[in-house]
């Protein structure tokens, strides 16, 4: 018969908006094990598993630290209380927890002051992130919500939420019947129950052992400082979005470049200090996304999109959202046999501002076959191949604008893009790899250039800082041949120096911060930036690593930049915190650029 032998949850602590699906270990009838569901509507042996959820509300209402969300709270911030920002930012689980957010959370405060000065009203998004609170008072009568209302989660439909239970001061409300179930405001601060049982076809009786768990107390989503885009072209107001969260000017459009991070590396070793549960993808999936549909850029280029992901999951969310997709994977599996684990790039473009034209695949190790047997001597291709095969790709998209701005000499004409999105090689004693697989995407670019008057961007992580020999090629068109980086060169594919140029008039879309003059926001903006360099202070930024290894770059003789998605600081990230968090679901930040097209000559 069939049997339950083992139910849990694979991450610890529920967050509103993430769903939570548990594993359900399940004996068939003919003694194999499996995961498989078996609903109602599909009985094994005259058997089905039925599921429900349950929100546990205790008469102690009990409220959560802000900081600690897995902590209950004993402190309460009376500032906030009167500045009227958001309660559940307001407490804390220990004087020593209130004490080490106070530095952050006096800027919430501050704002919540100037929200008023300047409103007369308090904004909501103002309010920083969840996990950030103030000056406190202990205040033993911390109080939750207790609500309860009708709802419709998962595939259940809307029904009154039914008293269960009621034993030893707790009230258990059925919230769901289906396998999954997404937490609600409402289940803030409480337990949640869920149960399994085999069900007769026939009778509809339970049979056997009902299996049950419990999960930690319900945590809300905790929510980023939002990021606003600062002009960056002379104008001294913020950035202004329309009604559909895009730059209102309809000549511009806006692109987004942001390395993921791929589940397959996101590992409690590597990133020890994020608390598991918001390192676990059902978490940083729904993150991410909330952060990338909140850009509501034109043009999206993401690196470290695991193939399944990509399917499963982005492109269809994204396409609720108006973009077409385009992938490119890398051309082997992280782990040899698992085609899950495949990680590449993925560009989404908005259906009602481009089309698609035309898709270029740029695989490194097809240029690194044709290489070896060019110029390395037949004896030592295996030892090349070794070094130069990395799997890396790069993906190039010829879109069409749907807009204009050219002005009436140029009415009619197509206006095209060209869109380069590429994740270079990690390693960083491979700094020939990183230089050659530059070069080889600027000499393909270069080629699709030849062939047609198109504007370019060149989007990604290319693992190499400011000032390195592969942003030197892509900043100033040719790396000086007395560079430190060129004495890494054992396979000779870098000689001669003299060739390592392009022609693209390629330029960093974020150098305009320190390039350009006085506006709102702009100086604030230049503290983040390298002034040696030009380029933000970080992209990437964790326990091991802060540095800049992200760029948008654009030809400057066909496209202008009009604005800039600020940066972040140090400070808010918090001292003791670096990527990914909880509020940010990545180890390195997104970049967004809006440009316009310059119009052109006459011919």
């Amino acid at each position: 018969m069939l049997s339950v032998l083992r139910v849990h949850l694979p991450s610890d602590i529920p967050i509103v908006g993430c769903e939570l699906t548990p594993y359900v270990l399940l004996r068939r009838p003919d003694k194999t094990v499996t995961t498989d569901d078996v609903p109602e509507s599909a009985p094994l042996d005259g058997h089905f598993l039925r599921y429900k959820w349950y929100r546990i509300q205790s008469d102690r209402k009990v409220a959560v630290c802000s900081v600690h969300p897995s902590e209950q709270a004993t402190l309460q911030c009376l500032g906030c209380v009167k500045a009227k920002i958001p309660v559940a930012k307001s407490y804390h689980c220990s004087p020593k927890c209130f004490s080490d957010a106070w530095q952050h959370h006096r800027v919430l405060h501050d704002r919540a002051a100037s929200a008023v000065n300047e409103n007369g009203n308090e904004e909501e998004e103002l309010f920083g992130r969840f996990n950030s609170s103030g000056s406190g008072v202990i205040n033993t009568g911390l109080s939750g919500s207790a609500s309860s209302a009708s709802l419709t989660n998962g595939s259940a439909p809307l029904y009154p939420a039914a008293v269960a239970q009621r034993n030893g001061g707790e009230t258990w409300f059925e919230v769901g019947r289906s396998k999954t179930y997404t937490p609600s405001a409402d289940d803030i601060g409480h337990v949640l129950k869920f149960e399994c049982v085999v069900v007769d076809v026939e009778t509809k009786s339970p049979i056997g052992h009902v299996n049950t768990m419990l999960t930690s107390r319900v945590i809300p989503a905790p929510s980023p400082t939002p990021r606003h885009l600062i002009p960056v072209s002379g104008v001294d107001m913020m950035g202004h979005l329309d009604s559909d969260g895009r730059i209102s000017s309809s000549g511009t459009f806006t692109v987004l470049s942001y390395n993921i991070l791929s589940d397959v590396y996101a590992t409690s070793e590597t990133y020890s200090y994020c608390p598991s549960w918001a390192l676990s993808w059902p978490y940083r999936r729904q993150n991410l996304l909330r952060e990338i549909v909140g850009y509501r850029a034109d043009i999206v280029c993401l690196q470290e999109v695991q193939s399944d992901h990509y399917e499963e999951f982005f492109a269809p969310e994204l396409d609720k959202h108006g973009y077409q997709a385009l992938y490119k994977r890398k051309t082997n599996e992280v782990y040899s046999g698992n085609t899950h684990t495949i990680d590449g790039c993925a560009t989404f473009f908005r259906r009602d501002r481009f089309s698609h034209v035309k898709k270029y695949e740029v695989e490194f190790n097809k240029a690194a076959q044709s290489l070896t047997e060019a110029v390395v001597p037949s004896a030592q291709r295996k030892t090349a191949l070794n070094r130069l095969v990395k799997d890396n790709v790069a993906l190039i998209v010829v879109l069409e604008a749907k807009f204009s701005n050219q002005g009436a000499d140029n009415l009619g004409k197509r206006q095209l893009l060209c869109v380069a999105n590429t994740h270079v090689n990690v390693h960083q004693d491979l700094k020939d790899v990183k230089l050659w697989q530059v070069l080889t995407l600027l000499k393909g670019l270069e080629k699709i250039a030849a062939s047609a008057d198109i504007p370019m961007l060149v989007c990604g992580d290319f693992n190499s800082v400011p000032g390195s020999a592969p942003h030197a090629l892509l900043a100033m068109g040719k790396v000086d041949t007395l560079h430190p980086d060129l004495v890494v060169d054992p396979l000779g594919i870098l000689r001669p120096h003299s060739k390592l140029t392009h022609q693209l008039p390629l330029v960093s879309a974020y150098s305009s911060f320190a390039r350009l003059g006085v506006g709102l926001g702009l100086e604030q903006q230049r503290r983040r930036m390298d002034p040696t360099t030009n380029e933000p202070l970080f992209t990437n930024c964790t326990r091991d690593f802060i540095g800049s290894l992200d760029y948008i770059f654009y030809t400057a003789d066909s496209l202008t930049v009009e604005s800039l998605l600020e940066l972040l600081d140090e400070e808010s990230l918090r001292k003791d915190t670096a990527l990914p968090s909880p509020e940010w679901s990545s180890d390195h930040i997104a970049l967004l650029a809006e440009f316009r097209c310059k119009p052109r000559p006459r011919r």
